[in-house]
């Protein structure tokens, strides 16, 4: 799927390292640069590729999905805002479903710079009764930076739902979480996880309530680690939907459980709270590490 976001025909070049594409029915910007290539829908300001020079994909992102307006994509890194799950219609907000502008953008010799930008209007509202304006920031590099800056008067339940390339998920092991945790599989039944580790015998949906600033994903299969930072968070959220959900999903293919895994920074037990003149932030960072 990497390569076919790539390969797709240019409709404006921006910059020397960024260009308009088309993905389906949704416009998509497109980063080649000399150390990243990357992706960007404008629907839902949702990052769908990064792959650092040398490195294999890091983001999964389905080939079924519709990317159609208003569906969601299943895949890359959705920001799910105002709330997370199914507090409301759509599910996980709809944030990820809006169409958001670029506002901003740069580049250098190390990495681009996306600011894309998402205002409360009669859609929202018929949602979500509050005036809001969102910005979406990423930069895009040997690492990947992604921070959400939200302002207004109201608080929020967020989550930045990245999904991560690995292998083979039998051999994939998350540590970092901390111990306790809410097991959504389970009917929000709580337990506890002695070493902070997470394996993935089967389906998987866990939101980590006291996690570690960083959690490793150590891709056995695929001899890397993949190191993921939460910044202005309180929880940490990992899903994998096993075989028979995945089976059941028609925007992912059967198979598809098998190469992918979640790790979310997240706002759900503690919400953004955004105040006048001090927006609420939630961040992450990515980084790589291929095994020796």
């Amino acid at each position: 799927m990497t390569e076919k976001l790539f390969s797709l025909p240019v409709v404006n070049q921006i910059s020397p390292y960024l260009s308009l594409r088309q993905l389906g029915e949704l416009p998509v910007l497109v980063v080649s640069h000399p150390k990243v290539r990357a992706a960007v829908t404008l629907q839902g300001a949702q990052l769908i590729a990064w792959q650092p020079n040398g490195e294999k994909p890091v983001i999964w992102l389905s080939e079924k999905s519709a990317f159609a307006p208003g569906k969601a994509i299943r895949g890359g890194v959705p920001i799910c805002w105002p709330w997370f799950g199914p507090a409301g219609e759509p599910a996980h907000g709809f944030a990820r479903n809006q169409p958001w502008t670029l506002s901003a953008h740069d580049e250098n010799e190390d990495c681009v710079l996306l600011t894309l930008e998402l205002a409360s209007n009669p859609q929202t509202k018929a949602l979500w009764p509050h005036d809001f304006t969102l910005f979406a920031r990423f930069r895009l590099g040997e690492r990947c930076e992604i921070e959400l800056e939200a302002h207004g008067d109201y608080q929020a339940t967020c989550a930045l739902h990245s999904y991560f390339c690995i292998d083979d998920i039998n051999e994939v092991e998350v540590s970092g979480l901390g111990q306790p945790f809410i097991d959504k599989v389970k009917d929000g039944e709580p337990g506890t996880a002695a070493d902070g580790r997470q394996r993935y015998a089967g389906r998987v949906d866990r939101i980590f309530t006291q996690p570690e600033d960083c959690s490793l994903i150590q891709d056995k299969a695929g001899q890397r680690v993949i190191k993921v930072y939460h910044h202005h968070h309180s929880d940490v959220v990992t899903w994998n939907p096993g075989v028979e959900l995945s089976c059941s999903m028609g925007d992912m293919a059967n198979e598809g459980y098998q190469t992918m895994v979640c790790v979310e920074t997240a706002r759900i037990n503690a919400p953004m709270k955004s105040a006048v003149e001090q927006p609420a932030r939630l961040a992450t960072t990515f980084r790589v590490r291929k095994k020796r």
